[in-house]
């Protein structure tokens, strides 16, 4: 942490001190991160400075990727800060029913590209059309909504339906996303494939 002072100034500093305290689930059960346009003014950016908001990004990033992620959430149009943890500790977190309804929706989501999941499909997907299935599916996706990785989604058909943010895309690493497309397809595969496939490429070709 100490280096950041070397490649940020003092607003730079405290604008992410800030945004690690306010994307805490402790302090911020419903809403993670700051506003896109808070985050500017505590840096002192007018609204045309998008570039040097990249930049900060990617000093914090590269300073701190080893423990922390800086991301911008487009959908809530807010910035936020993740935590790195170990997989054992992010199994206390969330069970392994909870992580399969969010690989359902990551992928219903980022790679077939639908812009949020209807419940239903959830229990078509998932369960049968049952009292108990309901309950179940709706019990493990109180953990997702709680640590932000999903939102309730406003449908134009007025059906229960959730949206993906950009915490839950990226609670998947790479290394994971590439041991469970080669488990799934029962062959060994190019890491460089798996992530074409999970769309975890930007516009200009790097990866996410």
């Amino acid at each position: 942490m100490n280096e950041l002072r070397h490649v940020l100034s003092r607003d730079e500093e405290y604008t992410f001190m800030q945004l690690l305290f306010s994307s805490s689930a402790r302090m911020r059960a419903d809403n993670f991160g700051l506003p896109r346009k808070e985050v500017f003014r505590l840096l002192g950016l007018g609204q045309n400075d998008d570039d040097q908001f990249q930049s900060f990004m990617k000093r914090v990033n590269g300073t701190v990727g080893s423990y922390f992620q800086c991301i911008y959430d487009e959908r809530r149009d807010q910035v936020i800060v993740l935590m790195r943890v170990p997989t054992r500790q992010a199994r206390d977190v969330l069970s392994s029913e909870s992580l399969a309804i969010l690989m359902f929706i990551f992928y219903h989501q980022e790679v077939l590209q639908n812009e949020f999941t209807l419940f239903q499909t959830l229990l078509s997907a998932l369960g049968h059309e049952t009292i108990q299935a309901r309950r179940k599916v709706l019990n493990n996706l109180d953990p997702l909504l709680k640590i932000g990785a999903i939102v309730r989604y406003d449908s134009p058909s007025n059906e229960e339906a959730y949206g993906l943010t950009a915490i839950g895309s990226r609670i998947f690493p790479n290394a994971f996303l590439h041991r469970f497309t080669e488990f799934s397809q029962s062959q060994q595969l190019h890491m460089d494939d798996v992530l074409k496939f999970f769309k975890r490429y930007n516009v200009g070709g790097e990866l996410l």
